[in-house]
């Protein structure tokens, strides 16, 4: 006799929580197992294997924790395409899972497709902020985000460089050859630099400006914590008008005691207030300066 639908739906969390139990344990094969399992209680052999399973899930598509689960195990095997595909299966089914728009984003950004990796981390971390859940996720998926906005601007700032060598070389000759043909190449008389020597110094200063968005400096002093010296990512100023990293302030008035500390003024969590100016100012020069992500990496 066919199992009833209550029946059916229970076999299949009971199969998610021994496969949670299996990844708690590190034996992600049989954690795989379990969640697929999950996904087709009506399948009687407790371990199939691993390739007829791949085909079996796709018998129950309709419970999206399962798919995300087994995308994890694959995730901690470092089985990119796997996870970006059970991962994908989960998010059409739910939108709104956290950590299914991270393991996407994860799998995206080792196949270096860092623009839709960004997408999936900033999708992630709005969902947390959206939400009141009290997730632990945000810290590891900033990372993330840092690594692949980073690499995202590596990668174009190396294209950028070429391209802009390119045309430096390209005018230089282009100026080298008017002068040669209309006699002015060489210096003056007395020694002294003639036009085609002026401008080729101009030539250079033009294109050692153009460079200097991709050239990495210090990041301005107001727009790091003064604890961590890092820029910030969600800065509240207290009441003594010294702003700092929030969960970096709030560690020290859990761990070493309710007090400001730059100024050693009483300080309790309630008194702290976003810092909207600074965020918003951090953000500007992030998108203009996106090798400061690496301070953060």
């Amino acid at each position: 006799m066919a199992a009833s639908g209550g029946g059916v739906a229970q076999q299949a969390e009971l199969r998610r929580i021994e496969g949670n139990a299996c990844f708690k344990k590190a034996r992600l094969g049989a954690a795989i197992d379990c969640y697929t399992e999950a996904s087709t209680p009506h399948l009687p052999s407790p371990r199939l294997s691993f390739i007829s399973l791949i085909t079996a899930i796709a018998l129950c598509p309709d419970v999206a924790v399962y798919w995300m689960n087994r995308a994890l195990c694959h995730f901690k095997r470092k089985e990119w395409a796997k996870v970006e595909e059970d991962s994908r299966r989960a998010l059409a089914l739910d939108d709104t899972l956290v950590k299914g728009h991270y393991l996407l984003g994860c799998a995206l950004l080792d196949k270096e497709e860092f623009t839709l990796a960004i997408k999936e981390f900033e999708k992630a971390l709005n969902l947390l902020k959206s939400s009141s859940s009290t997730d632990t996720m945000a810290e590891d998926i900033w990372q993330v985000l840092a690594k692949a906005k980073y690499l995202d601007w590596e990668k174009h700032s190396t294209e950028r460089v070429w391209r802009i060598q390119s045309l430096k070389e390209a005018c230089e000759s282009a100026l080298q050859e008017h002068h040669f043909l209309s006699g002015t190449l060489v210096e003056d008389s007395d020694g002294s630099s003639n036009e085609y020597s002026e401008q080729i110094k101009l030539l250079s200063e033009v294109f050692s400006k153009a460079a200097l968005a991709d050239t990495p400096v210090d990041v301005p002093d107001y727009l790091c914590c003064q604890i961590t010296f890092e820029i910030f990512r969600d800065p509240v100023i207290t009441p003594s008008g010294v702003t700092y990293e929030r969960a970096v302030l709030l560690e020290h008035l859990d761990k070493v005691g309710n007090f400001d500390p730059v100024t050693r003024e009483p300080l309790k969590e309630h008194q702290l207030v976003p810092n909207l100016a600074i965020k918003e100012a951090v953000q500007a020069y992030l998108k203009e300066h996106s090798w400061a992500y690496r301070l953060n990496c």
